[in-house]
């Protein structure tokens, strides 16, 4: 896809990048990636995409700015207290980059909803705060045949991975699906929400900023992407560690015994 004149001048320093340069770019402005939350994660994550020049962003929330959001999620500000977080956010992208289309879906999504969403997008980024949303658009984005970046946040510590479980991987085998990784979600009760447990305001950034570094290599194929391999972050110690997955034949979506699919 063409770039203008002002979009050269913005994007130059990608534009000098071998790894992207202009087809990359070009991919980038064509792409339609969907967010999922447009809150810590989300919210630097959705910066970072309009920033990179995204064409076209699509965000999910069903929720409104409130004070104790904005000591992470920094796409909003004290003037949106009150508002839904799907408009607070393309405001910010409207200011940050007018080249960036944003659909906005204030919506809180669950497993109907997911699979349309899904296929309508070509990445999605999971940056949801809660359990069944992450099954249910890991399951949605196997049968949509579409990448996903998911990420999730504790105390002091933060996960990240990408889920590529409609394609093989180089040994042949399928690529592991999220419930590979995670087959059950943990018992009611046993993690506590934010509110409860709290969290470090900058890790949402750091893990957010990382988040979109790997839907950003989705769309234009440079590097390493972590299909298979689960980053974890400790921000106590500053610690970046990397745990190796596989594909789980037991898992019901492309498992040997499919249950789900």
């Amino acid at each position: 896809m063409a770039l203008t004149s002002d979009e050269i001048e913005r994007y130059a320093r990608h534009l000098v990048l071998p790894e992207i340069g202009g087809p990359g770019q070009g991919r980038l402005k064509a792409a339609r990636v969907l967010v999922i939350g447009a809150g810590g994660l989300g919210a630097p994550l959705i910066q970072y995409l309009a920033a990179a020049g995204i064409g076209t962003i699509g965000i999910v929330d069903d929720d409104t700015v409130s004070l104790s959001n904005l000591q992470r999620q920094i796409i909003h500000g004290t003037p949106d207290l009150g508002r839904p977080k799907v408009e607070s956010a393309a405001d910010a992208v409207a200011r940050l980059n007018p080249n960036v289309t944003v659909v906005a879906h204030p919506i809180r999504i669950d497993a109907a909803s997911a699979e349309a969403l899904a296929a309508a997008y070509d990445v999605v980024a999971d940056g949801s705060d809660n359990f069944a949303t992450r099954y249910a658009v890991s399951d949605a984005c196997y049968r949509a045949r579409r990448p996903l970046v998911t990420a999730a946040l504790g105390r002091f510590d933060g996960t990240l991975t990408t889920i590529r479980a409609h394609e093989t991987g180089p040994d042949g085998d399928p690529n592991p699906t999220y419930r590979c990784l995670f087959p059950n979600p943990p018992p009611p009760g046993t993690v506590p929400p934010c509110a409860e447990a709290g969290v470090l305001g900058a890790l949402a950034g750091v893990m957010g900023s990382l988040m979109a570094m790997e839907v950003i290599r989705a769309v234009t194929g440079f590097g390493e992407p972590l299909v298979g391999r689960l980053l974890m972050v400790d921000a106590r110690a500053m610690r970046f560690e990397t745990l190796g997955y596989a594909w789980d034949e037991a898992n019901p979506l492309s498992g040997a015994v499919p249950s789900q699919a």
